[in-house]
């Protein structure tokens, strides 16, 4: 199977990755049709879940490897790795003070980003797609990474990068569709939403896996840029989301068991 996938092209393999993260959106909004509601305790460790595995993929798939590859380049390492995480993060940041959207768990009148007439259903859409965004490009980025050394190894690291995010990607479908039936919605409508909001990933992988292969000069600069996207949603979004409520610790927990299983996975396979 290595080989064969070894024959592709890093940019159809990143498009083929972010197809199995967007199939993972899908398969958590797929939730809304045996479900109505979650308990909060649920949700708020399906959350630290995501959050977990984010902050893991960010250090051990992106930092550590900008790192790297920083310093075989030669120069400040951390300038370089500072400058596109800070990047990644203040992007992040324009985007949400731009878009108009909904955190989930908070209340009607608390509205982020520009000012809108939009549904409360399409703000809670557009929040999840933020969260997207940052998560497509790192695994475009991963595997764009492969055209400066097509080997295994590289292939299996920017495999686990595809496979953490897909797995947090399955609670995140799910927080946008149930949520949406509780708006009114009919199931398969959240369904169709819910999973929506997971098409702009395979447009971030395609962006970040060409822009990597066909200038592999700012591919250190790319790794750290999706890492300071991605913690920037987990800090600004995931994490005060999954401490609403009484049980947080249940976030705190989820976010333990996502770090390590992420952690694993990279170490272990990466």
């Amino acid at each position: 199977m290595f080989i064969d996938l070894l024959s592709f092209h890093p940019v159809v393999l990143a498009l083929l990755a972010t197809g199995f993260t967007w199939f993972c959106t899908a398969f958590g909004a797929g939730f809304v049709f045996f479900f109505r509601t979650v308990p909060r305790p649920v949700f708020n460790a399906m959350l630290g879940f995501a959050s977990g595995i984010m902050i893991a993929a960010s250090f051990w798939s992106l930092l550590l490897p900008s790192i790297e590859l920083s310093e075989t380049a030669g120069g400040p390492a951390w300038f370089h790795v500072s400058l596109g995480f800070l990047s990644g993060g203040l992007s992040l940041f324009g985007l949400h003070k731009l878009l108009p959207h909904l955190h989930i768990g908070l209340e009607e009148n608390r509205l982020e980003g520009g000012k809108s007439s939009f549904q409360r259903s399409l703000l809670l859409i557009l929040a999840i797609t933020l969260h997207n965004i940052p998560e497509g490009l790192a695994v475009g980025v991963a595997f764009g990474a492969l055209g400066d050394g097509f080997t295994y190894e590289a292939l299996m690291a920017a495999v686990v990068v595809a496979f953490g995010i897909g797995i947090q990607n399955i609670p995140e479908g799910a927080a946008v569709s149930i949520p949406l039936l509780r708006e009114g919605y009919s199931a398969k409508k959240s369904f169709w939403y819910g999973q929506l909001s997971g098409f702009v990933e395979p447009i971030g992988g395609l962006l970040g896996a060409a822009l990597v292969f066909y200038v592999e000069s700012i591919l250190p600069f790319a790794l750290s840029f999706a890492a300071g996207a991605m913690i920037f949603v987990v800090v600004e979004e995931l994490i005060p989301e999954s401490h609403t409520g009484k049980e947080t610790e249940m976030s705190t927990l989820g976010a333990m068991f996502g770090f390590v299983l992420m952690m694993a996975l990279d170490v272990g396979l990466g």
